[in-house]
């Protein structure tokens, strides 16, 4: 508990958070997205691979094929895979070498809550836009590979869509634009 409050407080001086965000963080999961939720175990499953050639995704461990949806943010149309359950989410776009181009993952929850991602087991750079349930992009933060660096929303999110970094910025898209699906 005291090391998730050195993260929170770390989190705070960073992005400028209030102290209702603060308070919102100390009681969401921890980790989440490019890493787990909680416990910071990862998943045991393999992961979804990218075709080398094409980098459209691939069956995960179990034969599942990826499900993909087109939505539009800022106006620019994206391929998502879409992570809407815990072990999907705790996967994430973890030991991928490549993303197509316009072509992202799309993590879903049922609430909207402050929440962080992680790049634990994480190759590729990316850029996350945490979004609102209103389908309004509440900050965007450029995360590193391999890290268990804490990337906080600095709200309530429900959405977030994890791109290659950089995209967000080369599209001209940033907080209040709009996820539409």
């Amino acid at each position: 508990m005291i090391d998730a409050f050195s993260r929170a407080l770390s989190a705070l001086s960073r992005t400028g958070l209030s102290l209702a965000a603060l308070v919102a963080i100390l009681a969401a999961p921890l980790t989440t997205g490019c890493g787990s939720e909680a416990n910071g175990s990862g998943s045991t499953d393999r992961p979804a691979t990218a075709d080398q050639q094409t980098g459209q995704p691939q069956p995960a461990g179990g034969g599942q094929v990826v499900r993909t949806t087109q939505i539009r943010i800022g106006g620019v149309e994206v391929t998502a895979e879409i992570a809407d359950n815990t072990e999907l989410r705790g996967q994430g776009l973890m030991d991928r070498d490549s993303l197509a181009e316009n072509h992202g993952m799309l993590f879903v929850y049922g609430t909207a809550e402050v929440r962080s991602f992680w790049m634990r087991n994480t190759k590729i750079p990316l850029d996350i836009a945490f979004i609102d349930a209103n389908g309004v992009i509440v900050n965007i933060e450029q995360m590193e590979p391999q890290s268990d660096q804490n990337y906080f929303s600095q709200g309530p999110m429900m959405y977030a869509l994890e791109m290659d970094q950089g995209w967000f910025e080369a599209n001209e898209i940033g907080p209040g634009d709009r996820l539409e699906f």
